[in-house]
């Protein structure tokens, strides 16, 4: 009987935000592919989304009463065990590690149903539980993707302009453009995606994973784990950052331990911290505890989607910015600016719907897409939510 695969959200998808205001946790890019994408691959099959309702419409779920719904927790990584396990699952078979549901197989589509027999899977797990680990497991998630990638293919030819160590590491799709630059893959894989370029003078330390149509503008200097997804710009100083894609930091200044969202702009020498001075643990802002959690010893900026700062904006350590906000100004803003919000240190005042889903629009025309009705609806529904 065929299988009809599905990664459904659980509610610690709340522990992700600002990124999952605007998606579903298996939507989330880290490495070089979405982990839809990852498992989409590795199961050689369609994969569909279960996530909460005003989500459910731009990430559909497929619903098939003829086969065997396998329901996978899509804030999961996928690895060549761990697919064995789901595939080795038969009906009414759930997959555990701990108290963790990972997989469970149904006839249908009952998200629901409980499993009827348990099984422990006993091995290791990569899981996303909080923001930053999308940098955190980056290097590893690079690692993996460009192995299932590239296996059995042969890159484009690296010019010999460049200057190169370990080439057997570095592989470049079709229609990829790189010239006089530096690339250490030594220290890990650097993947260049589909009409993606690197221009003259950039210095790369992998693991890079520069996606299609992505760019790194002149002088760039990129320290791996870095991630810059389909669309995106770099420029200036990069490094162990995840950008989901069409998202760009053009111009000189700073980004570490960074996660970006999708189609967000900072301005020209905005830089943000990652270590404090005293370098003591960096606490970030929850918005699903409504208080701030230790992340560690660095971690920067974590910004929504359609958001933007402007030129010049110093940011703090751990700095979370929401969904579609516009922060401008020269000195620090709050370590906290939620979503729909409008200025800088000065203060913040409420940004107006019908002027976000504008703007919205309007960067994504400039990055060469329209915005659909189902991205509109998400903006609309998210806004209602958060402001009641």
């Amino acid at each position: 009987m065929e299988r009809n695969y599905i990664l459904f959200d659980t509610p610690a998808r709340e522990l992700l935000y600002p990124f999952t205001h605007t998606r579903p946790v298996a939507a989330c890019r880290i490495g070089i592919l979405t982990i839809r994408e990852k498992w989409a691959y590795w199961l050689n099959a369609g994969i569909s989304y279960l996530t909460v309702p005003y989500l459910q419409k731009k990430y559909p779920l497929k619903k098939d009463e003829t086969s065997l719904a396998v329901f996978i927790d899509g804030s999961i990584l996928p690895d060549k065990a761990l697919v064995q396990a789901i595939h080795e699952l038969q009906p009414g078979q759930g997959l555990y590690q701990g108290n963790e549901l990972i997989a469970n197989v149904r006839p249908g589509n009952d998200p629901d149903a409980a499993p009827l027999e348990r099984k422990e899977y006993l091995g290791a797990v990569s899981r996303i539980r909080m923001p930053w680990d999308f940098f955190l497991l980056n290097d590893q998630a690079i690692r993996s993707d460009f192995e299932l990638l590239t296996k059995g293919r042969v890159s484009a030819p690296i010019s010999d302009t460049n200057k190169v160590t370990a080439p057997e590491r570095i592989f470049l799709e079709e229609g990829a453009v790189v010239e006089h630059s530096i690339l250490n893959a030594g220290t890990g894989p650097i993947y260049i995606g589909r009409n993606a370029e690197i221009m003259e003078g950039c210095l790369i330390r992998g693991a890079l994973a520069l996606g299609e149509k992505a760019v790194l503008k002149m002088g760039t200097k990129v320290y791996g784990a870095t991630t810059l997804g389909p669309g995106s710009v770099g420029g200036g100083e990069i490094k162990n950052v995840v950008m989901f894609g069409h998202s760009n930091k053009g111009h000189d200044g700073y980004l570490g331990d960074a996660v970006i969202g999708e189609w967000c702009n900072l301005g020209a020498n905005a830089t943000s911290s990652n270590l404090k001075n005293n370098a003591s643990t960096v606490k970030v802002w929850m918005e699903a505890y409504n208080r701030a959690e230790p992340a560690g010893l660095k971690c920067g900026l974590l910004m929504g989607d359609y958001s933007r700062c402007g030129i010049g904006s110093m940011l703090n350590t751990g700095t979370v910015i929401g969904v579609s906000c516009n922060i401008f100004g020269g000195n620090l803003p709050p370590k906290f600016i939620p979503s729909f919000s409008w200025g800088g240190a000065a203060g913040l005042e409420p940004y107006r719907l019908e002027q976000a889903v504008r703007d919205a629009g309007m960067w994504m025309q400039f990055k060469g897409k329209q915005m659909e009705e189902a991205d509109k609806q998400v903006l609309e529904m998210l806004y209602t939510i958060l402001k009641d």
